[in-house]
């Protein structure tokens, strides 16, 4: 199954990085969602990506929206790059990569987890969907989605 535009986000779980449990329903269809896959924690352009949502996360949060990010590392790894990089945003562990099924998010150049970003109007419906190896066009497409839906 491949999510498009237009499809609603299906409800999911997955462990945070605190080790809690997140569940999607306390958010779908209560506030814009973005939501973004991609590769690998503490890498180059992985890192670039998740600093510059840091850096956009106010704009995102003024826009009513919440920031996850998703990676098939573990809810460790995720511990360590947030504080790290000093990361406000939601991020989860698909280890079993089951969200990124679920999604449809495909590898890019068939080996390398695919970095994909989706968002999501107040209703769970998917408004946004981009994929891109340019990971700081992610942040400037959401942003840009989320002004519309206003």
């Amino acid at each position: 199954m491949m999510l498009k535009v237009g499809d609603a986000v299906p409800n999911f779980t997955a462990k945070e990085s605190n080790g809690t449990t997140f569940d999607s329903s306390n958010y779908i269809g209560k506030q814009p969602l973005v939501i973004y896959f991609y590769p690998k924690d503490d890498t180059p352009g992985c890192t670039a990506e998740a600093c510059s949502f840091r850096d956009s996360y106010q704009d995102f949060k003024e826009l009513g929206a919440e920031v996850i990010g998703i990676s098939s590392d573990s809810v460790e790894s995720h511990i360590q790059f947030k504080s790290k990089f000093s990361l406000p945003f939601i991020l989860l562990s698909d280890n079993d990569k089951k969200l990124r099924k679920l999604f449809g998010v495909e590898n890019n150049f068939l080996i390398f987890p695919g970095r994909e970003t989706y968002v999501v109007d107040a209703n769970g419906i998917i408004r946004m969907k981009f994929n891109s190896v340019a990971a700081k066009s992610h942040i400037s497409k959401a942003l840009e989605t989320l002004k519309r839906l206003k």
